[in-house]
């Protein structure tokens, strides 16, 4: 599997690192779990409907993050990324904490894909 990400989703990332610094350690198990599962998984992830284009972003809801103790795969961060069945790659699209804002970011989703 191959992963690449987002400009803007290395920004996510470097704002939410100040606040948990156990989130890139925490990102690669998810990136071993999605080697093994990168298809929706609910309830710890789905497919985003109703976007009007025909790649696939799936949006996990259920991340483990240590930083946040005691709170476990509830910890309110949420990851989507776009999957590429035929080429067997990711590309992380968004990384938000749910108490940033309520859903992802629609237009950074239809801007970088089809």
């Amino acid at each position: 599997m191959n992963f690449e990400e987002l400009a803007e989703f290395r920004k996510d990332l470097k704002k939410l690192l100040k606040r948990y610094r156990t989130l890139n350690d925490d990102l690669s198990i998810v990136r071993r779990v999605l080697e093994v599962n990168p298809d929706e998984r609910p309830p710890f992830s789905y497919r985003i409907a109703d976007l009007g284009i025909k790649t696939c972003i799936i949006k996990v809801k259920k991340i483990a993050c240590r930083a946040l103790k005691g709170q476990g795969v509830n910890s309110g961060l949420r990851l989507v990324y776009a999957y590429y069945t035929d080429s067997k790659k990711i590309i992380f699209v968004e990384l938000y904490h749910k108490s940033d804002k309520a859903a992802e970011d629609r237009v950074r989703i239809k801007n970088n894909f089809e």
